[in-house]
């Protein structure tokens, strides 16, 4: 996979569009029309929500003929976990000095 910010994932993923695909993604590979037809935009407009997701590393493509299957890719989504479980982890750092700071205190 290739490196990428984890700004430009967060912004692949902030468009609600985009979101939306991802999801329609998670029962497994589809094709563009099939992913269009589930939304209010066009295949055109799929096509491009898909090239932004493809270059965030959060989807893969895969030709089937004259088909283009798009699946989530798992490494992106691990990546992405990787950095938002930081932010739990940071927290229960905090947490846990701050309780021992308390047990401290007399």
């Amino acid at each position: 996979m290739a490196y990428l910010s984890t700004a430009d994932v967060l912004d692949a993923l902030g468009d609600p569009t985009r979101r939306a695909v991802l999801e329609l993604l998670r029962d497994g590979p589809r094709a563009v029309v099939d992913i269009a037809s589930e939304l209010p935009v066009s295949r055109p407009a799929v096509s491009q929500h898909l090239r932004v997701l493809k270059g965030a590393s959060l989807v893969t493509e895969r030709k089937d003929g004259t088909r283009h299957l798009y699946r989530v890719d798992p490494e992106g989504l691990a990546a992405l976990r990787t950095y938002l479980d930081s932010f739990w982890t940071d927290a229960l750092g905090a947490f846990k000095d701050a309780a021992d700071e308390e047990g401290d205190t007399p």
